[in-house]
């Protein structure tokens, strides 16, 4: 499940594709025009500047950025760096793999089987989507802003 966390991350990134290549923003400007608190979005771009997926700039003229062109950064890459694991239960994790401590036969679980189906799903869809792609949607729904994809 999304969190607010992640929601909240996914809004940032999308305001940050709209910027200009060399423009920067401003936590205030971000959490101000996405309906973000300020201090839980201090806390979400620093998780995602520490996955590489921004940059920081101190100073006049500081602020945030992405690290690297919208289009190559995907939904999944920015849910996993703030939510962590795609998979709605640890035993259908491919990365976080834990089996459940009732569990007897996991290869026979067909709760894990289920899980692991629905982990897949939700990757195509997620893997497959990048912050430009997300950008142009909100261009789409919102044009009066310029978005700089």
């Amino acid at each position: 499940m999304l969190t607010s966390k992640g929601k909240y991350g996914i809004k940032a990134m999308v305001h940050l594709a709209g910027l200009r290549i060399g423009e920067t923003a401003q936590i205030a400007e971000i959490a101000q025009r996405n309906t973000i608190p300020k201090k839980f979005l201090d806390a979400i771009l620093l998780d995602l500047r520490k996955a590489g997926l921004l940059r920081s700039k101190k100073g006049p003229g500081g602020g945030y950025a992405l690290a690297q062109p919208a289009g190559s950064i995907t939904l999944g890459a920015v849910i996993r760096a703030l939510e962590g694991p795609i998979a709605p239960i640890d035993c259908a994790s491919q990365s976080a793999f834990r089996p459940c401590e009732d569990c007897d036969d996991i290869e026979a679980c067909v709760v894990r089987s289920a899980m692991r189906e629905v982990r897949d799903a939700m990757a195509a869809v997620v893997d497959e989507t990048t912050i430009a792609d997300l950008a142009a949607r909100a261009a789409a729904y919102r044009p009066e802003i310029d978005f700089a994809i």
